[in-house]
């Protein structure tokens, strides 16, 4: 049976927001879509394009942008690279004219109410976050295929394997924590190092250090954007944004032009303990702010999960003295194993396990890098990653109005803060005594997971989403 093998850069992927199950998952099956169309050498045959949505991506795909998503991934557009301030006019213009380009090439007539439909009753069997893509070409017959984006940016093509990197010799093959710890305590190396001897198995140690250095340049991008960016985020909530007018009040007069200079003037605010949570939580809010506003983030392990890490990250940095390019490689590829732990034994998707597998995964990633990258052994960085987790047990996902807003936003502080606490936690304590592993806290995710009622499932059918009183205008 082939593992599942999983790079940190599977785990960190730069994109757009709001969502990456619901946003980046369906823009990337949609370029795939696109990209068989052009293999099988039909792309200039279709003449009309149909796309059904199902389950998690029908109920709440509207607040996540999932139609937008595949419109752009259709088009051609990467998630990467396209400018996010184009997001609203090129799909504006795409709805208003009824005409899509496929891949930039193929021009059809689309017209979104007959041929992007959300059929909120309907479910398919292997996930609940499904997209059926139909091409109808000019010689009568069709092509049809369906994928499921399964959380975290991941796509799996129905019938077809996960989009996913060419399977390769990894010296330290990984699928639980308990298998990790083995190849520690066998070679000596911490965590951050194995991992860094597995993704030697792809490319060379140069270029990993360069996609990290790109992750982090994006991380530092989006939290300075956040925390220089008023108003309110889009889709009716009318939601006003917060890490602004924070940053403001904890900068004072500090005056700065650029990120670095910014984080200098952070730590001439001091480092009391009300300081630092503000400054947290000011981390935090920037970043889902900045997602909730179609910005470019990193999927850390999901979108709507993106502010727990560099919160902490940031933290760590400003407070901590973390701020080399060595500590902060180690800082990722640490968190990255965690996360890759959940997703082999659990789940990292919001529509099959509640918040718990986003919010609660991040966290333990975060508690995690922070352990290590302060000192602590092996085992005191799973223990961290155990507690952070043990704490997010059962947390649904019940978002207002579909949107990655309420209370997903203020959720990535609480996650920050609590990973931060679990590493200290951790650090403090004799892992020998511990008495939950993380692997355990892996399985009682997924038993939790499973018999959690699918109205907590990033449904809006239950929780907050229900008993808030709103009225949304229609998208």
């Amino acid at each position: 049976m082939q593992r599942e093998q999983i790079s940190v850069f599977d785990i960190f992927k730069i994109g757009i927001g709001p969502s990456s199950s619901h946003t980046l998952g369906p823009w990337r099956a949609a370029q795939q879509f696109v990209q068989t169309l052009e293999q099988k050498k039909v792309l200039l045959l279709v003449e009309q394009v149909k796309i059904l949505l199902y389950g998690s991506l029908a109920k709440t795909g509207r607040g996540h942008g999932t139609d937008i998503a595949i419109l752009l991934g259709l088009s051609g557009d990467d998630p990467v690279t396209f400018e996010v301030d184009q997001v609203g006019p090129k799909t504006d213009k795409i709805r208003s004219s009824h005409k899509l380009a496929l891949a930039g090439k193929k021009e059809v007539s689309f017209y979104a109410d007959d041929d992007l439909l959300f059929l909120f009753n309907e479910s398919l069997p292997f996930h609940p976050n499904a997209v059926t893509f139909q091409a109808f070409l000019s010689n009568g017959t069709a092509i049809s295929e369906t994928y499921y984006s399964i959380g975290g940016g991941f796509v799996v093509k129905d019938g077809g394997e996960d989009q996913h990197k060419t399977e390769v010799d990894l010296p330290f093959p990984i699928d639980t924590a308990n298998n990790l710890l083995h190849w520690c305590m066998k070679t000596g190396l911490k965590i951050s190092e194995v991992v860094m001897e597995n993704e030697l198995a792809w490319r060379s140690e140069q270029e990993t250090r360069q996609g990290l250095n790109n992750i982090f340049t994006a991380l530092k991008e989006c939290i300075y954007r956040g925390c220089h960016t008023r108003g309110t985020l889009p889709g009716g909530l009318n939601v006003a944004r917060r890490a602004a007018s924070l940053n403001k009040r904890l900068i004072g007069n500090n005056i700065y032009n650029n990120f670095d200079e910014w984080l200098t003037a952070i730590r001439s605010t001091g480092d009391s303990f009300k300081n630092i949570l503000d400054w947290v939580s000011c981390f935090a809010l920037a970043v889902n702010e900045e997602n909730a506003s179609f910005g470019r983030v990193v999927t850390a392990p999901t979108n709507g999960a993106a502010g727990v890490i560099p919160a902490v990250l940031a933290y760590y940095i400003v407070f901590c003295d973390g701020n080399t390019n060595e500590q902060i490689v180690q800082f990722l590829l640490t968190a990255s194993e965690i996360g890759s732990i959940f997703k082999k034994g659990a789940t990292i998707s919001a529509a099959m396990g509640g918040c718990q597998a986003e919010i609660g995964v991040s966290s333990a990633m975060a508690a995690a890098a922070l352990t290590e990258c302060l000192g602590g052994t092996q085992r005191q960085v799973l223990m961290a990653a155990e507690i952070a987790m043990e704490h997010h047990l059962g947390l649904t996902c019940d978002p207002i109005g579909g949107l990655v807003q309420v209370p997903c936003i203020e959720r990535n502080t609480m996650g920050a803060i609590k990973a931060i606490t679990a590493s200290q936690l951790a650090l403090q304590t004799n892992p020998d005594n511990a008495k939950v592993s993380l692997d355990a806290v892996v399985k009682t995710m997924w038993q939790t997971a499973l018999d959690m009622n699918s109205k907590y499932k990033e449904t809006s059918d239950g929780g907050l989403a229900i008993n808030i009183p709103i009225s949304l205008p229609e998208c």
